[in-house]
């Protein structure tokens, strides 16, 4: 038999009370939901998956959220306050024949949780093994990912779960941890501890609670008691023992929200300088390389657009190889891409269309496809009519044919509008000599 599983799912999903040797961060575990710390926008009264608990009912559903923010534990303690059955795997390990066998065994006891932590790890084999018992209700699927699932679990299976951001743990939640741990915990609790500054602990952590509390226990066995056997935490102890410098970037808090905007910003505006010392920032305090690569990818497309198409290209290969190649060399692989972006001709025009086309839509409704422009793959269809008076695009000069391709109702209305640079100019050129006065090129 293999040994990941038991003959059936755990009726309870009780996380095991770790021996006295286990990391502080897994003694403080919480084995009550009542205990659990953080997270309120979804766990509080008029949180989300409160109301699935008062409901009596878990759907399907994937936990986004940075590590060290309680995805595993909070997983655990859902099942388990709702006594469903649950059985867990992790992504590293666990193949498609795990999956098998864990469904095969969740046929025979319905409701059964399958919790798979790091599932952006998964490949697209082992998560296409999971879409039939998800969408019949064989296993409600939690996963766990500190990747965006929109980029890392594929569209069938993210169709089928909900998504919920977890937040990095805000200073309070993190000082609150702390206070906990040195009163309840058996190995703490027993030193007298006076944590007289805890500015370096919160931003060493980045909103991680098992690294504060990792790096709390170390700090607390390795600085010696003074004459009165009492331990003294300060900033300066705590970087000492960290051998880090105190981070002056928290990439989990608002710090982190305001330095991309200033990085966006920079590109937008045409200053290198600034955006290559924002980049630095970010790389410093440790941010993710690929998501400031794929702001850059936005970035590109909403403010770049067509004034020059190759910057959308290079800052599709920018996220690419920083997604193979990850740190310390992606820092070059950025700053080449943050300089050419930075000083590219500039163009919302494309963005703005989109948001104009988008707002018609929304406010009119759908206006019915012209009969030429319409598929015909039935005699009836071809009896109305569909498809018969298009004209072949390629069959006139130029490869153009003069046609109506808006539906009646729109027709002439212009929701590009080409920006004021050289590539766009010419733009406007063709179109004018394709469209004549027809929409005001």
């Amino acid at each position: 038999m293999n040994s990941l599983f038991p003959d059936e799912p755990t009726p309870a999903p009780a996380i095991p009370t770790p021996g006295p040797d286990a990391p502080l961060a897994e003694r403080q575990r919480p084995r009550r939901l009542a205990d659990y710390a953080g997270q309120t926008h979804l766990l509080g009264p008029e949180g989300v998956l409160r109301r699935y608990l008062n409901s009596g009912r878990l759907p399907s559903l994937i936990l986004w959220g940075p590590p060290g923010v309680g995805k595993t534990t909070l997983a655990n303690l859902l099942a388990a306050e709702l006594k469903q059955p649950f059985t867990a795997l992790s992504a590293i390990n666990a193949g498609v024949k795990d999956v098998r066998e864990v469904i095969d065994r969740a046929k025979r006891q319905r409701g059964t949780v399958l919790f798979i932590d790091e599932i952006h790890r998964f490949s697209k084999a082992q998560q296409d093994a999971l879409l039939g018992a998800v969408e019949n209700g064989t296993v409600t699927l939690i996963g766990a990912t500190t990747e965006n699932p929109s980029f890392e679990v594929i569209p069938a299976l993210l169709s089928r779960c909900q998504v919920y951001v977890l937040e990095p743990l805000s200073p309070e939640i993190l000082r609150g941890l702390v206070d906990k741990a040195l009163a309840e915990d058996s190995a703490l609790s027993q030193k007298k501890v006076k944590l007289e500054d805890d500015r370096a602990l919160l931003a060493l952590s980045g909103g991680d609670g098992r690294k504060l509390l990792n790096l709390l226990e170390i700090v607390v066995q390795s600085t010696p008691p003074d004459k009165k056997g009492v331990v003294h935490i300060t900033d300066a102890v705590v970087q000492q023992v960290a051998q880090r410098p105190l981070a002056r970037y928290d990439k989990g808090g608002e710090m982190h929200y305001d330095v991309i905007s200033a990085f966006i910003k920079s590109m937008r505006g045409s200053d290198p300088n600034a955006a290559l010392y924002y980049l630095a920032v970010m790389l410093e305090g440790g941010e993710d390389v690929k998501f400031i690569a794929r702001r850059m990818l936005i970035l590109a497309a909403e403010d770049i657009g067509n004034a020059n198409p190759n910057a959308l290209m290079l800052a599709t290969s920018c996220f690419q190889a920083c997604t193979v190649i990850g740190l310390p060399e992606s820092d070059l692989i950025l700053a080449q891409t943050v300089v050419y972006l930075a000083t590219s001709p500039k163009s919302n025009a494309s963005y703005m269309a989109i948001r104009a086309a988008q707002a018609e839509v929304q406010q009119h409704g759908v206006h019915p496809v012209p009969v030429p422009l319409r598929n015909a793959p039935t005699r009836l269809m071809k009896q109305l009519g569909y498809g018969q008076e298009y004209r072949y695009s390629h069959n006139g000069e130029g490869n153009f044919e003069e046609q109506e391709f808006l539906p009646e109702a729109l027709s002439g209305t212009r929701f590009y509008e080409p920006g004021l640079n050289a590539a766009e100019q010419k733009i406007q050129e063709r179109l004018r000599g394709w469209w004549g006065e027809k929409y005001g090129y």
